[in-house]
């Protein structure tokens, strides 16, 4: 209580689909129908994050956001995440050093309002918040994208090579008769 007699309700802690509460400088991971978003975790409730050029997150987004020119915007967790479900993920921990959180905080709350070039492949919401954590921008969904279209343009080629060997091969036999 304080002084007036009135007690101050308690915050409801916000957690992850583990539990885990974020602390700032977090990633977070907020999984859409079919791709993630991701956002820095600033404290207070509070989330930046790099939307694309439209004001949208895609046109696969469960959620309204405001549209406009400024396409890094600060706003609560719960309206980022609306009813998906988000984890926390430092995702690059084990390979760099993350900066140090009131580094990463400070730095995107100067961002907020600002625009940025959106590219999906080459610099989207992951690649934005890795840069403020680690300095470094990847993005591990583009380069899995990659992998796994090497590998179907692979396996494409192999199958491609595999029938035209057997197309040479039966057509040599014909001709050999």
């Amino acid at each position: 209580m304080d002084s007036t007699g009135s007690q101050e309700p308690a915050k409801e802690p916000i957690t992850d689909k583990n539990g885990n509460e974020p602390k700032p400088g977090d990633l977070i991971e907020i999984f859409r129908n079919v791709y993630e978003h991701w956002a820095v975790y600033v404290g207070d409730g509070y989330v930046v994050h790099l939307l694309g050029p439209d004001g949208n997150f895609s046109s696969f987004s469960t959620v309204n956001l405001p549209v406009g020119k400024n396409n890094i915007l600060k706003q609560k967790l719960v309206e980022v995440v609306s009813s998906d479900e988000w984890l926390i993920n430092n995702i690059l921990d084990q390979e760099k050093k993350p900066r140090p959180a009131h580094v990463i905080v400070d730095q995107a709350n100067s961002l907020v309002g600002t625009t940025r070039s959106y590219n999906v492949a080459n610099y989207n919401c992951e690649h934005f918040a890795t840069e403020l954590r680690y300095g470094d921008a990847e993005s591990q969904q583009v380069e899995d994208a990659l992998k796994i279209g090497l590998g179907v343009t692979g396996a494409s080629l192999a199958l491609g090579v595999v029938v035209v060997a057997f197309l040479i091969w039966k057509t040599n036999k014909s001709t050999s008769n």
